[in-house]
């Protein structure tokens, strides 16, 4: 079949835009230690990727026993923000790739909009987007749910099989393939290197697998680099 170039690429944040995941497990981590709740960082990344802070809590809560009150919450993102604004770091070749997109593009992600926003501005990436950022928080349900990219395709009034996600996620796949949207699985973050993580996301079925992100005007273009098909 002919490859269609979409009329919109809606990218994920964590773990696409941005490198946070590492630190945002290592928060998360010791949070739930401070709290009594042991968790490797394999298990937490199985758990937690990709999701919502409800589904999260709701997790820890009927799992675990563990009630994360709103104080709790608190001092976790306050935590998480001060490690971002001193670490960091855009995802290597992001801002050439959206800049060579020759169409729209938009964020939906299952963090809030100001964690969304913050992330997006230390990094240098917030004017590359703004206003076009949507958060689970703007969605009954959260990925792996198709409501949040069903929400970004209406708002930016294009249809879902006209749109291609950018995904690191297990949750975020199973999303954009609900919502009836071609999505490619990026694994060039940190936290994604790795073969175990590379199988999970592949066993999805995404449309395709990369792990360069200064491929993607190529990838979003033609599925294909250097003339063979990915």
């Amino acid at each position: 079949m002919d490859w269609t170039p979409p009329a919109l690429v809606i990218f994920d944040c964590d773990g696409v835009l941005v490198d946070s995941e590492p630190i945002s497990m290592d928060v998360m981590l010791s949070v739930l230690s401070e709290a009594g709740v042991e968790m490797t960082t394999e298990e937490a990344t199985h758990r937690f990727l990709g999701r919502s802070m409800k589904t999260i809590t709701t997790i820890l809560h009927d799992e675990f026993g563990l009630r994360a009150d709103e104080a709790m919450l608190e001092a976790m993102r306050a935590r998480l923000y001060d490690r971002f604004r001193a670490e960091l770091q855009p995802v290597e070749g992001i801002a050439e790739a959206i800049d060579g997109l020759d169409v729209p593009h938009c964020v939906a992600s299952s963090s809030q909009p100001e964690r969304i926003r913050l992330s997006l501005g230390v990094t240098g990436l917030l004017d590359r987007f703004e206003p076009n950022i949507f958060s689970a928080t703007m969605v009954e349900h959260g990925k792996p749910a198709p409501d949040l990219f069903l929400h970004a395709s209406r708002a930016m009034g294009v249809a879902p099989s006209d749109c291609i996600v950018i995904e690191d996620s297990p949750a975020g796949i199973v999303a954009a393939r609900a919502a009836g949207m071609r999505v490619f699985a990026f694994a060039g973050a940190g936290h994604s290197r790795n073969d175990r993580h590379r199988a999970v996301l592949s066993d999805l079925g995404p449309d395709l697998l990369f792990d360069d992100m200064r491929a993607l005007v190529h990838l979003v273009r033609e599925k294909q680099v250097n003339g063979k098909a990915i």
